[in-house]
């Protein structure tokens, strides 16, 4: 066989070789079949919610009448719903919240929604579990001023409440069954079936186009490193301000990060409301925790891929809620 024979043959061996390996890498990642897009979408950095939670039924009813029960508070004008509302997202809208004597607290509320999968409590995360961070509002004199002892002798004088607490627990109304209501409360209130949710459950047409893109910059910008997980967020600490020197109300802290659930609806953003808007929230974050400048296109399609968060409550969006 002479040598340009040789050559022809080689080259054209190694032509077909070439088009057989791109056809398959084109059939291998980006025409999976549905089996292997649900497989991938379950192996992704952030979980789906639970669709629902099993719990005694009396005692989140208990709870919930409770958290809706200006009783709880020194001068009865307000209740645990006054800075968690579940009409505005499991906020109050404010930069700081309002408590008793028209007293001005010092943090922004953050969601109470989805809360029960945070590791911790509170901005700063002081309370370990939902029941530690009941005491933080209830006996704060610029919240609701009041302290256990004087919550159960007022309650201990409604025989509504008696009535219910001796059914419901065998030793009626105590500071611990007080506290086990309303946590037990606080546990219903998760928000599955976002779109997001959807399309990690094998929905693939769930989530736009713009959306994806926003969910794929998510993840290469490296927001993912924080926020993920079944909260997309609320599992870990971190300092802020590591690639720039923040403002002066964020040096020096460290903080839980927040859960980014429902986010697009639970502004202003910060542990001191100084974000309006979420796009201003991502530029920040972007700017002092990623060394980033997000181009335009950039900002809106991540800030497109967080809106796909909001989920359902007792299969209602929270957006679609009744103010």
């Amino acid at each position: 066989m002479n040598t340009s024979l040789r050559l022809h043959l080689v080259q054209n061996f190694s032509l077909y070789f070439l088009i057989f390996i791109s056809q398959f890498l084109v059939f291998f990642f980006f025409l999976p079949s549905k089996a292997d897009q649900y497989q991938n979408l379950i192996n992704e950095p952030i979980q789906p919610l639970p669709q629902n939670i099993n719990l005694n039924t009396e005692k989140v009813a208990l709870g919930e009448r409770l958290f809706h029960d200006p009783i709880l508070s020194k001068d009865n004008s307000i209740s645990c719903s006054t800075c968690h509302s579940l009409n505005k997202a499991g906020t109050d809208g404010l930069t700081f919240s309002k408590g008793i004597h028209r007293s001005i607290g010092d943090a922004n509320a953050p969601t109470v929604f989805n809360s029960s999968f945070n590791f911790r409590q509170f901005w700063d995360g002081r309370a370990k579990t939902l029941a530690e961070q009941l005491d933080g509002p209830i006996t704060n004199p610029k919240e609701m001023g009041s302290s256990w002892e004087k919550i159960v002798i007022k309650l201990k004088t409604n025989h509504k409440y008696v009535e219910t607490f001796t059914k419901v627990y065998s030793d009626g109304i105590t500071e611990k069954n007080i506290k086990n209501a309303i946590v037990t409360f606080e546990q219903s209130l998760i928000t599955p079936n976002s779109r997001f949710d959807q399309y990690l459950r094998g929905n693939v047409n769930a989530i736009t186009k713009i959306e994806k893109k926003g969910y794929q910059l998510f993840k290469q910008y490296g927001c993912i490193s924080c926020h993920q997980g079944i909260n997309v967020g609320g599992n870990m600490f971190q300092n802020f301000g590591i690639f720039e020197t923040p403002p002066s109300a964020f040096r020096n802290q460290k903080f839980k990060v927040p859960s980014l659930r429902n986010v697009a609806l639970t502004a202003p953003y910060f542990h001191n409301g100084s974000a309006d808007t979420l796009e201003d929230a991502v530029k920040t974050m972007a700017k002092y925790q990623l060394g980033r400048t997000l181009k335009t296109k950039d900002l809106n399609a991540i800030v497109n891929f967080l809106k796909t968060l909001t989920g359902k409550y007792k299969g209602v969006y929270l957006d679609k809620m009744e103010k």
